[in-house]
């Protein structure tokens, strides 16, 4: 009987590592379908106005949202942020954040194909409220379906208004979408197994040195794509 309990003691231990290795793979691939996704998106040529881009203060990927994924039990589809470095949110694009969307219909039938979401958070108030706790659209933080087109402009009422601006990527259709009533939410598991150690988001996103190379397509991409947050007039000196 020793023998038995040790012999099953041993394989456990032999399995933890394993486990955790492949917790970790997970989260570095959702982290690369990220940096695709936002590749993808941006070569949309009727997609997100460059100047909504350039003044967000972070961006959502939620890569491959599938309908089933959102009934009565609770699932979520999940992804990752990256804001703007430093305290004044001008700084270079920082360290990822895990992240989990929770919800219902979110007002449109998603069908059986895959879903990709990109919300923007367009000012400060958004950013930090996200990061302290989960939030729900509509009701803790302003959401509006976000316009598109390169040349559609960022100064009209609802995107003033709106703490974050939302879309959606589904048959190869691009669109602004409504996720009213759908929360956003840090995923401090994925965090804590993505940088081996828990860790307070609102630090990730201040920092550059953090950055996983899982993230780097993504990072790249937003760095060429808008460099600099031109709605901090201290970005702009």
């Amino acid at each position: 009987m020793k023998k038995v309990f040790a012999t099953l003691v041993a394989l456990a231990l032999v399995a933890l590592p394993l486990a955790n290795a492949r917790a970790d793979t997970k989260e570095q691939e959702r982290l690369e379908n990220c940096g695709d996704v936002m590749a993808d998106i941006v070569n949309i040529p009727d997609g997100i106005p460059q100047d909504l881009i350039d003044k967000a203060e972070c961006v959502i990927v939620i890569p491959s949202v599938l309908k089933a994924a959102f009934g009565v039990g609770g699932s979520y589809g999940r992804g990752a942020m990256t804001c703007r470095s430093g305290e004044n949110w001008s700084g270079p694009w920082g360290a990822p954040v895990m992240m989990a969307l929770e919800g219902g219909s979110f007002g449109f039938q998603l069908g059986a194909q895959a879903t990709d979401f990109i919300i923007l958070v367009m000012n400060p108030r958004g950013a930090t409220s996200i990061l302290k706790d989960k939030v729900k659209l509509g009701a803790d933080a302003s959401a509006a379906a976000g316009p598109k087109g390169r040349t559609a402009s960022a100064d009209t009422d609802v995107t003033l208004r709106a703490e974050m601006l939302t879309y959606s990527r589904s048959r190869g259709l691009f669109a602004g979408v409504s996720l009213e009533g759908s929360t956003l939410r840090p995923d401090d598991g994925a965090n804590e197994e993505l940088y081996g150690k828990k860790i307070d988001p609102a630090e990730l996103v201040r920092s550059t040195d953090m950055t996983p190379p899982a993230a780097k397509k993504m990072d790249d991409v937003l760095t060429k794509l808008s460099p600099r947050n031109l709605s901090d007039p201290a970005s702009l000196r």
